[in-house]
């Protein structure tokens, strides 16, 4: 490739980084002065996109009226987060930073069938913009005349946003509360509007990057979670809540992609290396170095550490009689379905995915719960667990026992390479590096065709034959299950959990009273990525196949909500919370094809009603039950969330 073509390519990865920007600014800016990670960012950048191409059908023929539909939908859109802060965000701000990602992400399942029942499941594509269809000559080669105006407009709403947020007064109040909100509120200043205001306007931005990219992008429906981890990868590296910072991350990353893309094919010893498949995963590689070099980001603040870092929370407590009396039931009860099998025969398939669920999800919550450690890439470790598994049973042929067995060090052996980075971080920088590395296994397990199949997976992976007869399978994943489930709970309540813990509520304490809180941050990393992994190769059994999909984003995200449904801050949690979910998901997808929005409207009535999550809720109205002889009144859903900090 000649120099004035790779020029040329540079050219369009501005183009590429002014919607990246447009996009990850609004996020930036929500989460600089309302502290939440907005999930749903994504799904607002697809309503851009589907609301520009409905308006610019019908108004758009002409040069003025397709710039007034992209106009138009920064401010539909806009108007439409306002609504949804405040009818939603504004009662969940006091809540945990987790239980707000869980509303924005039952946001994205709402939107997203609100707009297959209203555009339908087919592409979009938009009509060019009126006079600007055609190319223009640029070094000799031909360049499209609309990339250029997305270049100029990237600087230009950069220095928008600069006169904003420095030369008035409202952006000075936007300043003051992304430094210190409760100092401001102090002062008399109204948050609540203040807080509407900047989530209007980042809905906007985000609308407006989807309807300036619809002439370069079809709307279509997955738009949204694509989106959004693109979204996050930008505001990480540029340093959460900073504008300049977004937009030179942008920069970055559109530039790196297309310098792979320009360059192509490069000879490295002999081997051939593909550099335009790295576009899949390059801006989780540059996170990931960024965050390995500089943790806040290029030009975020460092954090200081202080003495107590987590909430106040009661100790853990070893399991009442009465709860181990229902346990011990439950139990029976699941060893005794097999014996009505013939009149329910999909339950014990159910019952099976329920189970590597809670697997999973109790392999999660020992490291988000009692460690403190939040994490958006544990999908990984489950899906180490299943390729680990499936490739020792298919290229080196052993038995399906020992591959089910050795499966999970595969991920182990994985969480002990990626957490040795990750327990260098905390908070989003630490929950965002699991994420890319989490993206960088899948991207590997997706383009590697010749050992993991590629997209189309490994098939054949049954179970040994004295496992298929009957009802072995079920029993063997029952088993497994609740001893893995079982040695969890062991752990911490043994010394290295009590450890754990105390790294959580004040790393400086523990420090001081001789804890090694990164080592022991790291090991539980492993344990729980060890356990994920089980419940991967379980998975992969039971099934009889996988694909790329059971380590995507997604798996991450499904585990996330699990934890977070039945309570973080108790052990039944988990298992709750993955049977709630499991048994949700199975039932709404089967009654309707809307059941996206269903899901996400059950979440929300949950996470709403049970700011404590299904199991929390559940012991403390037990508590108080005991507490007050009997007569109480159940805690109310808002709790103390309701209004702005």
């Amino acid at each position: 490739m000649n120099l004035n073509a790779l020029l040329v390519q540079l050219l369009n990865g501005l183009a590429e980084a002014s919607t990246l920007f447009l996009v990850a600014s609004g996020l930036s800016l929500i989460f600089g002065v309302t502290r939440i990670v907005n999930f749903a960012h994504g799904s607002l950048y697809m309503a851009g996109l589907y609301v520009a191409y409905s308006l610019t059908e019908r108004i758009g023929a002409t040069g003025l009226g397709y710039w007034a539909s992209v106009l138009s939908t920064a401010l539909a859109v806009g108007a439409f987060g306002a609504l949804v802060e405040m009818a939603l965000l504004r009662r969940i701000y006091r809540a945990p930073e987790l239980f707000q990602l869980l509303a924005t992400f039952a946001l994205v399942l709402v939107i997203n069938d609100a707009a297959l029942a209203i555009w339908g499941p087919e592409d979009l594509l938009g009509r060019r913009a009126p006079g600007l269809g055609g190319a223009v000559a640029i070094l000799g080669r031909q360049f499209p005349a609309y990339s250029l105006v997305l270049i100029a407009i990237g600087p230009a709403v950069l220095f928008l946003l600069w006169l904003l947020l420095t030369r008035t007064r409202w952006g000075t109040l936007v300043r003051a509360a992304t430094q210190d909100r409760e100092m401001l509120g102090a002062l008399g200043v109204n948050q609540a509007w203040l807080f509407t205001g900047v989530f209007a306007l980042g809905a906007a931005l985000a609308g407006l990057g989807g309807a300036v990219q619809l002439p370069r992008e079809p709307a279509s429906l997955g738009l949204d979670l694509r989106t959004i981890g693109d979204a996050f990868v930008v505001v990480v590296v540029g340093g959460m809540g900073s504008i300049p910072g977004a937009y030179i991350a942008a920069l970055l990353i559109a530039e790196i992609k297309a310098l792979c893309i320009a360059i192509g094919t490069v000879s490295v010893a002999g081997f051939q290396i593909s550099l335009s498949s790295l576009t899949l995963v390059a801006e989780f590689l540059v996170m990931a170095v960024v965050l390995a070099i500089r943790p806040w980001g290029l030009l975020g603040r460092p954090s200081v550490m202080v003495r107590g870092s987590a909430p106040i929370e009661a100790p853990l407590r070893p399991s009442s009689r009465g709860l181990r009396v229902l346990a011990g039931t439950l139990l029976a009860l699941l060893i005794l379905l097999p014996l009505i099998g013939d009149r329910f025969p999909y339950a014990t398939v159910l019952l099976t995915d329920i189970l590597t669920a809670t697997l999973f999800a109790a392999s999660l919550h020992f490291i988000m719960g009692p460690a403190g450690m939040h994490s958006f890439g544990h999908a990984a470790y489950f899906g180490l667990g299943a390729y680990g598994a499936a490739l020792l049973l298919k290229s080196l042929a052993l038995p399906m026992e020992a591959a089910l067995m050795l499966g999970p060090l595969v991920a182990a052996l994985g969480a002990l390479v990626f957490g040795w980075f990750c327990v260098r971080l905390s908070g989003v920088y630490l929950a965002m590096l699991t994420l890319a590395f989490s993206q960088i296994v899948w991207s590997v397990v997706f383009q590697w065709d010749g050992l993991t199949g590629g997209s189309n997976g490994i098939t054949g992976l049954w179970p040994s034959a004295w496992l298929s007869t009957g009802y072995a399978y079920y029993y063997l994943a029952l088993a497994l299950a609740v001893a893995g489930v079982l040695l969890l709970r062991r752990v911490l309540f043994a010394p290295f959990g009590y450890a754990m813990r105390a790294g959580r509520d004040s790393a400086l304490r523990s420090d001081a009273i001789g804890i090694d809180v990164r080592r022991v941050q790291w090991a539980a990393f492993v344990i729980a990525g060890l356990f994920a992994g089980l419940a991967g190769s379980l998975y992969a059994f039971s099934k009889g196949s996988i694909a790329p999909d059971v380590m995507a984003v997604g798996k991450s995200v499904d585990g996330l909500v699990m934890v977070l449904l039945g309570g973080i801050q108790t052990l039944a949690g988990p298992i709750v919370g993955a049977t709630t979910f499991t048994w949700l998901q199975d039932n709404v997808m089967r009654a309707t094809e809307y059941w996206r929005a269903m899901l996400g409207g059950v979440i929300l009535l949950l996470v709403l009603a049970f700011p404590q999550g299904i199991a929390g809720f559940v012991r403390q109205v037990a508590e108080r039950w005991h507490a007050g002889g009997g007569d109480v009144q159940p805690p109310s859903g808002r709790g103390s969330w309701g209004g702005t900090p």
